[in-house]
């Protein structure tokens, strides 16, 4: 079977949209092969700093031929019927259609319509142009003199040259005969930039990989990942040291290089007495360079003075000018963070305040000032209801931002938090406020630590609930993809640290609260953000393998805040539905509300009233009755005590005389009062399951 080869050459292709670029090639090439009905075997994309390449493979030489009837109009039918038929079907008259006879719909016109397949080449010809010129970089531009005319190709950096091929691996594969913007597809491409820079004619997949490899290229970045991975750890352990290994740096290095080197530097040792991420942070973010850690004689690791730099070259002195010049670099941008270190501590966290007046954190919102003396007074509140001591955590969170003024977080924005911890440690604040101060941005993702000291766990709540209740407060609240403001992250957070601590955590005070400190009132927003709080708990909770239906039947109950209660209330309530007593106490309530839904609808009322035990006819009838009121009242007096497994032992008391009545009464009888008694029996049933849930809410 024949085989597609395509490469776009282009200048230097950003590292960080690579992978999604390629992926991006792959899918749009597939995808429009097997829309017009050609299937392949596989299809695989790669992709380094001058290329996307895509290799597809097992795909026919030629389009099946098609035979398709296509019924048309009755014999006899309008003219205007006739007309849209013989054009829709590609036909000149009604003598190229046939009469085909239904004895049930009488004589109506077919038309038989047979396309011979098309070549494969020529498709790919004509959709291989669209998605190039349609190509979804997130960044383009146009260049050249072309670049002024209407509709000129834009691409994520000039295209050079395209290579596009296909056919069978025991012939001399065909060109795709196509081009785009003056560049014709062809079959020469380029080696490395500096190390094998002349053309190189390639014609199969299976010839391209090993010519450029040849040219000192590596197409598969995977392969440059492991590559530069195995080769860095390697020249640790050659130094008696291991490497600070960095998935980011990785993928960004090895978009980087199509040739990739590594080379191991150093710095002076008198560096070491910077915090190690902020040494880490320079190298890295200046250098693309990974750090390494070094044994100590207690045991314990702590960075060395050294580095493992990644080079697209093979230099001919072994590297060193490369090294000595990622050296000097790397000198200096430590020399810049020593002095923001040194200079840093002369001023105390707290007589940085003032200058957090400067800093708008949002412009109907304030000033990062202000959100301080918020963020002071909720977690105050907020610090009994978690264990924590009142007083540290409003210390904590009037320093939490402090930082965001000094030098060190001015040059690394990353280290906010951390750095402030390391200076609040330095003045002598309490461990646990400058514990606070580094952990109040936790979590930041659903990988992320979440704290667990009381202190730190109140100054993060106030400062994601703040967060939420401002952008609430004005109206900004996520629309469908976009949230510009990461309120779903800040919501999850706030669900994670209270299930985490299992803190005792009712939102609504302290959304009251937070709303207070904005100067508005929480009473028109906060059941919508308590709806919000619901999805993000049902989105967690799914993903731990909790039921999204059962935490709706929870939260639909009135005064449903206390977001542990929740939980443990869904669990409780999961366990009882997957018992026998559960599943049919289950069937028992939607029978009866069922017939109540009917029943309701057809007098147009409801049938709230106590059942009257004078009406009851028949011993089933007394028998519920009686296990109702007994089973609702131990079920609230059960939730009231926050026993949720009691609550659920109650219910399952009933399906014994649920079943019973269901077995023997006839509900719909023909007296009116029976009838009416008896439906308020089951509205009985109805309300002593809300006592847990909301039963209509629950699936399957």
């Amino acid at each position: 079977m024949p085989d597609l080869l395509l490469e776009l050459f282009s200048e230097e292709i950003p590292a960080r949209m690579q992978r999604r670029a390629a992926e991006d090639l792959r899918k749009l090439v597939t995808d429009a092969l097997v829309e017009r009905g050609f299937l392949y075997e596989g299809a695989k994309a790669f992709s380094t700093p001058r290329r996307l390449a895509l290799h597809v493979a097992g795909l026919p030489p030629r389009g099946k031929d098609v035979r398709e009837e296509r019924k048309g109009p009755r014999v006899g039918a309008p003219d205007a019927a006739v007309q849209g038929f013989l054009k829709s079907a590609g036909l000149a008259s009604l003598d190229a259609a046939r009469i085909v006879s239904d004895p049930k719909k009488g004589e109506f016109y077919v038309a038989v319509i047979e396309r011979p397949g098309r070549d494969t080449l020529d498709v790919l010809a004509e959709i291989l142009p669209a998605i190039i010129r349609g190509f979804p970089w997130p960044k383009s531009m146009r260049w050249g003199s072309a670049s002024a005319e209407p509709g000129s190709l834009r691409w994520v950096r000039p295209l050079h040259a395209i290579v596009a091929s296909f056919g069978p691996e025991t012939e001399t594969p065909e060109r795709v005969p196509f081009g785009v913007d003056g560049i014709a597809a062809g079959f020469t491409t380029y080696g490395h930039r500096f190390l094998s820079p002349g053309p190189i004619e390639v014609r199969r997949f299976n010839d391209y990989l090993p010519a450029l490899e040849r040219a000192k290229v590596v197409l598969d970045p995977d392969r440059r990942r492991d590559i530069i991975l195995h080769d860095a750890r390697d020249l640790a352990f050659a130094r008696g040291l291991d490497l600070v290994e960095d998935e980011g740096l990785l993928e960004e290095v090895a978009g980087l290089v199509e040739w990739p080197v590594t080379l191991l530097g150093s710095f002076d040792e008198s560096f070491l007495a910077i915090p190690p991420e902020v040494i880490r942070a320079t190298i890295r973010a200046n250098q693309k360079c990974f750090v390494l850690r070094a044994p100590s004689a207690d045991g314990t690791e702590r960075l060395a003075n050294a580095f493992i730099l990644v080079s697209n070259l093979v230099a001919s002195d072994g590297g060193a000018a490369i090294v000595a010049g990622n050296e000097r670099v790397v000198r200096a941008r430590l020399s810049d963070a020593k002095f923001f270190w040194e200079t840093d501590q002369k001023v105390k966290l707290e007589d940085r305040l003032p200058k957090l007046d400067s800093i708008v954190f949002h412009e109907r919102l304030g000033t990062q000032g202000q959100r301080v003396e918020r963020l002071a007074a909720l977690a105050r509140h907020i610090a009994p209801l978690v264990g924590a001591d009142p007083d540290l955590a409003a210390r904590a969170a009037r320093l939490a931002k402090a930082d965001l003024v000094t030098e060190m977080v001015g040059e690394f924005p990353e280290l906010q938090g951390l750095m402030g911890r390391y200076y609040a440690a330095l003045q002598g604040e309490p461990p646990e406020v400058a514990a606070a101060i580094e952990e109040h941005y936790k979590p930041l993702g659903p990988g992320d630590r979440v704290p667990t000291a009381p202190v730190s766990v109140a100054v993060a709540l106030a400062d994601k609930l703040d967060t939420l209740v401002g952008f609430w407060s004005i109206d900004e609240k996520p629309t469908g993809s976009k949230d510009p403001y990461a309120l779903r992250r800040a919501a999850l957070g706030v669900i994670r640290l209270v299930l985490s601590s299992e803190a005792r955590l009712p939102l609504l005070g302290p959304v009251g609260r937070a709303a207070a400190g904005h100067g508005v009132r929480a009473d028109a927003f906060a059941p919508d953000l308590l709806a919000f709080f619901a999805d993000r708990l049902k989105v967690y909770l799914r993903d731990q393998g909790a039921r999204h239906d059962l935490i709706d039947a929870v939260f639909a109950l009135p005064g449903q805040d206390d977001l542990l209660m929740v939980v443990r209330r869904v669990e409780a309530l999961g366990r009882f539905l997957d018992t026998e007593d559960g599943k049919n106490l289950l069937a028992g309530y939607r029978r009866a509300a069922n017939i109540l839904r009917i029943e309701e609808k057809k007098d147009g009322r409801a049938f709230d009233a106590a059942p009257d035990p004078a009406l009851f006819a028949l011993p089933e009838e007394t028998a519920l009755a009686r296990a109702l009121d007994a089973a609702a009242a131990e079920a609230a007096r059960a939730v009231a005590a926050e026993d949720f497994e009691g609550a659920m032992r109650a219910l399952a008391s009933l399906r014994a005389p649920v079943d019973a009545f269901f077995d023997t009464v006839t509900v719909n009888a023909e007296e009116p009062a029976l009838r009416a008694n008896r439906l308020a029996l089951l509205n009985a049933l109805r309300s002593a399951t809300r006592t847990v849930a909301d039963f209509s809410r629950i699936e399957g």
